[in-house]
């Protein structure tokens, strides 16, 4: 055999030898510490979804603000619209659009708003300052979330401009639409722990 044919040969083997071999990178899971701190926000929220039913029961007693029912007529609607009461962000699955660090931003930007709420609404009515300091340390685990995995998004505590309380029908309306639509955003931030917490970079 030719020498420069054996040698081109024994360089294609050795060269499929060495990416065969080579090893393949696989994504890296995320720290310790951050896992942690959302298995700690997920047994939070948990808790707080738990407690929203008995929350709602003692707060609320206008006759037909229930969590089970729904809003139906068109001037409790539009009461609901004029009180500026804003939505929670949405939390969505965590794909090459949605990314780990915009999905902590809007879980701290929705517990911030939720907890910024509950404290209009606590000097008010009584029965909402456990769920505001349960409210507060889940932003404590979340907060733990991002400075473990490093993660670059920046708080943002929303302005609250809400139309004034001043009757007990607009105060009762603001608490119910509060802690329906907490109890819903709860149910997101579950979701959304659980696919954080088993995420790989």
């Amino acid at each position: 055999m030719d020498t420069r044919i054996a040698i081109a040969l024994l360089h294609c083997f050795l060269f499929t030898t060495l990416v065969q071999s080579a090893p393949v990178s696989s994504p890296s899971a995320l720290p310790p510490a951050f896992r942690e701190a959302a298995e700690r926000a997920k047994t939070l929220v948990e808790k707080i979804l738990g407690d929203i039913p008995a929350v709602h029961a003692a707060a609320i007693t206008t006759e037909g603000l229930t969590l089970s029912g729904s809003m139906q007529t068109s001037n409790l609607q539009m009461m609901v619209t004029s009180l500026g009461i804003p939505p929670a962000p949405v939390l969505k699955p965590l794909s090459e659009r949605f990314s780990l660090d915009t999905c902590v931003q809007r879980m701290l930007a929705g517990g911030q708003l939720y907890q910024g709420l509950l404290g209009v609404l606590s000097d008010r009515l009584g029965g909402l300052k456990d769920l505001r300091a349960d409210l507060r340390d889940l932003l404590t685990h979340i907060t733990k979330m991002k400075e473990a995995a490093q993660l670059s998004s920046p708080d943002q505590n929303q302005i609250l401009d809400l139309d004034p309380l001043d009757d007990t029908f607009k105060l009762q309306v603001a608490a119910h639409v509060t802690l329906t639509r907490l109890r819903s955003f709860c149910h997101d931030l579950i979701r959304s722990l659980r696919a954080a917490a088993a995420y790989r970079l």
